[in-house]
């Protein structure tokens, strides 16, 4: 009727009815540093609390289309991390204004290969970020096959801008499995509110789905892609964020400079 667990250790001995499953996973820090491309939608929260269990320290970073859209989904990323701030204590969030940098794209690159170039510049400002942070990779919440950015052909494309590697946690899940996992970790309700998609701005209707390194190159050959990811960081907005678990929510604790 009652199973009866017990541990003898030095000087005690332990009685208990029940146990309870923890988090599990590795302390963080423990395994260096990683940047996370934290979109507000339901997959990149659910890849970044993958890696925070594998004891990594999570920065965020973030591209908005605000202020040529209103600014929901920089509110929504906040409260997400938020919560995604009580698996690490401490948090910070790089806030990119993407697009400033879109527009300038919109006028040098094809329509079909936009999405890939759009891409493509984030990873590369995620590096510039990571290299100052010191991190030692970069993390995508991209799932194999899921849209047309995502084919093994266009991941394999957008990852050669980036001398850095990529790590997608979830690329072999799919949705059910990581809807599932977000409502476990809590961040599901938050990531379906509606909000902008600073990708679909400025999208074409049919995008590429089969490219290749060297058809990027040949597309972005009119950017000044370095001064654009310099554009990218010199205006993003930094936040630091701490959790106090005696508290019941976690709270800005300074702007950065």
């Amino acid at each position: 009727d009652l199973t009866v667990y017990v541990e003898i250790v030095p000087g005690a001995i332990y009685l208990y009815f029940s146990q309870e499953e923890g988090l599990g996973g590795l302390p963080t820090g423990v395994s260096g540093k990683v940047v996370c491309l934290l979109s507000g939608g339901i997959d990149s929260p659910v890849a970044a609390y993958r890696m925070m269990r594998r004891g990594a320290r999570v920065i965020f970073v973030h591209f908005h289309a605000f202020p040529v859209l209103w600014g929901i989904s920089r509110e929504k990323v906040q409260a997400l991390l938020e919560i995604l701030n009580r698996f690490q204590l401490h948090s910070r969030l790089y806030l990119v204004p993407f697009a400033p940098l879109q527009q300038r794209l919109i006028l040098s690159v094809p329509p079909r290969y936009r999405i890939i170039v759009y891409r493509r510049l984030m990873l590369r400002i995620a590096e510039a970020i990571a290299r100052k942070e010191k991190a030692g990779a970069q993390v995508t919440g991209e799932s194999l096959g899921q849209v047309s950015s995502q084919t093994l052909h266009n991941l394999a494309t957008i990852e050669a801008a980036t001398g850095m590697p990529v790590l997608r946690p979830l690329i072999g899940m799919d949705k059910t499995e990581i809807i599932q996992q977000s409502q476990r970790i809590g961040t599901f309700d938050i990531s379906i509110q509606p909000d902008e998609d600073c990708c679909t701005l400025f999208a074409p209707r049919s995008p590429v789905t089969r490219s290749t390194p060297q058809e990027l190159t040949k597309a972005e050959r009119d950017l000044d892609v370095e001064g654009l990811v310099r554009m990218g960081l010199d205006t993003a907005e930094i936040r630091d964020y701490t959790f106090d678990p005696l508290e019941d929510l976690p709270k800005v604790v300074r702007v950065a400079d």
